[in-house]
């Protein structure tokens, strides 16, 4: 899933990154590592802090929130956002004001191509199953065998409001929550500062 998020940032970035003449030629494989990084790390950062809710939220398209500029507004991408253009600054010295246009026009390109890829029904490359499955280290399928009536379709069915509102009387909701939070937690550890040195081997 890594490789597939990298190349999905590689195709947004268009004009963002790779026309910036703030961002030299040898740079721009940096840049798109950064971007990936920045994603792949705050999405797994969420649910290990056990707001799988507000994640399944944002990648469901729910309340339409699949449009760049309503993206500016959500909480998780502003934190994308500021991250990556800091990372820009500080590790490519590239200047605020085009820093912040950067991230401000790739992240929410991102988040919004994987919002479309995720709810298109023809693509089984991504899916919020698959994403929260290389998020938790395989934690998903732990879950499963342990509690045999979960599925991630009624999980995501219960934060989005499919569920009819009853996410609040599913028992056991609490407890996998918190085992995916855990199994995003060991990710953390085991993959710790590796995680932009995989994605740049996909840069070679």
């Amino acid at each position: 899933m890594l490789e597939e998020l990298f190349n999905l940032v590689k195709n947004v970035a268009g004009e963002s990154a790779s026309n910036s003449r703030e961002v030299a030629p040898s740079q721009q494989n940096e840049v798109l590592a950064e971007a990936t990084n920045t994603v792949a790390s705050g999405l797994r950062n969420i649910v290990a802090g056990g707001g799988i809710q507000s994640l399944i939220s944002l990648l469901s398209g729910n309340n339409q929130q699949q449009g760049k500029s309503s993206l500016l507004s959500n909480p998780i991408v502003s934190m994308m956002i500021g991250h990556f253009a800091g990372k820009l600054m500080n590790k490519m010295n590239i200047g605020n004001a085009q820093a912040n246009s950067i991230a401000n026009s790739l992240i929410p390109g991102v988040i919004s191509s994987l919002i479309g890829n995720i709810n298109d029904s023809g693509n089984s490359t991504f899916s919020i199953e698959n994403l929260l499955k290389s998020i938790t280290g395989g934690q998903t399928e732990q879950v499963a065998q342990q509690n045999p009536q979960f599925n991630i379709t009624n999980l995501i069915s219960q934060f989005t409001g499919a569920g009819n509102g009853q996410q609040q009387q599913s028992p056991g909701i609490l407890d996998v929550i918190g085992q995916l939070a855990q199994g995003a937690q060991q990710q953390q550890a085991r993959n710790g500062g590796g995680l932009l040195d995989l994605i740049k081997g996909f840069t070679q």
